[in-house]
């Protein structure tokens, strides 16, 4: 932990480029100070089918879901949100532009009694 997923919307394409968000959210997240390298992940989901609002063909989002695990003060979870939600706004700032985009983040705390990993990145990265 901590993962990111970002789910769009398909009408995205061409309109916002996912694979820079997911760099900058990866890059937002190491800056925090707050999760150890080998454990972040990033990925993009396109949501192929998808109603929005009115159902306007203009209609987008982007919906981040960060899970983490627990051990973070509240303010450490809230200024990581914020930090996460301001990126995210500046690299889709254009599409604000338009009245047709939602942007959303939810930090989910997952129960370490029901998360199971393993994981051959950490030792590689921690130089064992």
């Amino acid at each position: 932990m901590p993962h990111l997923t970002i789910e769009y919307s398909a009408n995205l394409d061409g309109r916002a480029d996912i694979g820079v968000l997911c760099e900058r959210l990866l890059k937002t997240v190491l800056e925090t100070g707050l999760f150890e390298i080998g454990a972040v992940r990033v990925r993009a989901f396109r949501a192929e089918h998808y109603a929005i609002a009115d159902q306007l063909a203009e209609n987008a989002f982007v919906d981040l879901n960060f899970r983490i695990g627990k051990g973070r003060t509240a303010e450490e979870k809230k200024r990581t949100g914020e930090a996460i939600f301001a990126a995210a706004t500046d690299v889709l700032g254009p599409l604000f532009e338009t009245p047709h985009f939602a942007l959303s983040l939810e930090i989910r705390e997952i129960d370490a009694e029901l998360s199971w990993k393993k994981n051959a990145i950490h030792p590689r990265l921690r130089g064992k």
